[in-house]
C-alpha cells in the first residue's frame, strides 16, 4: 500500500516551511507567485490527494482556473459577482509578519478564492520604479484586479493606472491629499483617535507636542501628522519646528529607507534638542520602537520624562518595555473593505472612485500616563 503523501513530505521536499506548502495549497496567506507554483507542481509530481489524479500538463499556474462566468443580474441586485484570472498585490517591499496589512490581506485572499479568483505576489523592484516597467511574471492579460500596498511613488501609481486594470491602492502617495488620483483608495483612520489621545494629555496638563516619522513617505503618516496638528488648534498649540522628527519635513521625498541609517538620524536629532516635549506621537510602531531604545541609550525615561504614541497595534508593541500605547487598525475589516471595493470596480469600472476610511481605536499602555 503507498504511504500517503502529507504537507510535511512536500515541504521536506522543497526544503521550505510547512506553513508555506500548506498557504500554497489552500490559497491562503501572502506567497510569491514562483513559490507557488513549485508547491503546486511538487505536489502533482508527488501524488498528494487533492491533487493525485492530476498530470502536471493538467496545472494551470498563469491565471487561474476553470472559473464560473459573472452572474447576469449582479449590477442590478448589488451582489459580488463571481470571477476568475488573477488578482495581483502589487508592493514595493517583503511585507514582514508584523505589517497591518498581512491580516488584512489573509482576509482579503479567502474572500477572493471564493469568488473564484486566485491571489498573486508581484515585487516592485528598484529597477521596475526607475525604467516604468512591471514585474517580468506579470501577466496583463491573465490580471482582473491589481491591489496595491505599500506602493508609494507617485508616477509608478500613475504608470499602474495606464494598464487600465480595475486598481484598488491600500494607502497611496502623499499627493492624493492634493491632486485628483483616478483610484479607488483605501485608508485606515488616521485623526480620529489621535484627537482623542490629545483630548486626553491636554487634560492631563500636557502643552507641547511632537511628531516622529516621515510626513512625505505616504498619505496615511502625513494624515497623522496633519491629525495631530489639526488637534492641537483647538487648544492654542501647535507642534514646534523642532519637535517635528521628520528628516524632509513635508517638502522633498524621502530616500530609500535603511533602518541604521533612519535609527542614526532619529539619535542625533534627540540629541539636539535643548528639552524633550511632553509627547512625542510616532508615524508607527516600529519607529516608536526605535526611539524607545534610543532613548534608553540617552537614559530618557519613558513615561515619567516623555510620553510616547505607536500607530499599527504591531505585535511587538505591547511586549517591549514599557509597553507601547498605540492605535489598533482593524485589518480584518479592512480585508472585507478591500474585496468589496475591488470587486466592485472590476464589476462597475465606470463608477465613481471612492477614498474609504476603515474605523481605528486609541490602546493605552505603560508608555503614557
Amino acid at each position: 500500500m503507498a504511504t500517503k503523501v502529507t504537507i510535511q513530505d512536500i515541504a521536506d521536499a522543497l526544503g521550505i516551511s510547512r506553513n508555506t506548502v500548506s498557504k500554497a495549497l489552500n490559497n491562503t496567506g501572502v506567497l510569491a507567485e514562483k513559490t507557488r507554483e513549485r508547491v503546486l507542481r511538487k505536489a502533482v509530481e508527488m501524488g498528494y490527494k487533492e491533487f493525485s489524479y492530476l498530470n502536471l500538463s493538467d496545472l494551470n499556474l498563469s491565471g487561474g482556473s476553470n472559473t464560473p462566468e459573472p452572474a447576469s443580474d449582479a449590477g442590478s441586485s448589488g451582489a459580488i459577482p463571481s470571477g476568475g484570472g488573477v488578482i495581483a498585490l502589487m508592493s514595493t517591499t517583503v511585507l514582514g509578519g508584523s505589517h497591518f496589512a498581512n491580516l488584512m490581506l489573509d482576509k482579503f485572499q479567502r474572500k477572493l478564492s471564493l469568488a473564484g479568483y486566485s491571489f498573486m505576489s508581484y515585487r516592485i523592484t528598484e529597477e521596475n520604479l526607475a525604467s516604468m516597467t512591471l514585474p517580468a511574471s506579470f501577466d496583463h492579460s491573465a490580471v482582473s484586479g491589481i491591489v496595491c500596498v505599500e506602493v508609494f511613488s507617485m508616477e509608478y501609481s500613475r504608470f499602474l493606472l495606464s494598464l487600465k486594470i480595475p486598481t484598488l491602492f491600500v494607502d497611496a502617495p502623499v499627493p492624493t491629499l492634493r491632486e485628483a488620483f483616478p483610484c479607488d483608495i483605501l485608508l485606515m483612520d488616521n485623526r480620529t483617535q489621535i484627537t482623542e489621545f490629545v483630548f486626553r494629555a491636554v487634560e492631563q496638563g500636557h502643552t507641547s507636542f511632537g511628531f516622529i516619522g516621515e510626513v512625505n513617505h505616504c498619505r496615511s503618516f502625513a494624515e497623522r501628522y496633519l491629525g495631530l496638528v489639526d488637534a492641537l488648534l483647538p487648544y492654542g498649540l501647535s507642534v514646534r519646528d523642532e519637535f517635528l522628527l521628520s528628516s524632509h519635513k513635508l517638502l522633498d521625498p524621502p530616500e530609500i529607507f535603511r533602518e541604521d541609517v533612519y535609527i542614526e538620524y532619529l539619535r542625533k536629532q534627540i540629541e539636539s534638542l535643548d528639552r524633550l516635549p511632553d509627547v512625542f506621537l510616532c508615524a508607527n510602531d516600529f519607529i516608536a520602537i526605535y526611539v524607545l531604545r534610543i532613548f534608553a541609550g540617552l537614559h530618557i525615561r519613558v513615561p515619567s520624562d516623555v510620553q510616547l504614541l505607536g500607530f499599527d497595534n504591531s505585535p511587538e508593541s505591547s511586549v517591549v518595555t514599557p509597553a507601547l500605547s498605540t492605535i489598533r487598525i482593524d485589518s480584518r475589516s479592512m480585508g472585507e473593505m478591500a474585496f468589496s471595493l475591488l470587486l466592485q470596480r472590476i464589476q462597475d469600472p465606470q463608477m465613481a472612485n471612492r477614498t474609504i476610511y476603515c474605523q481605528t481605536s486609541l490602546i493605552l499602555r505603560d508608555s503614557t500616563i
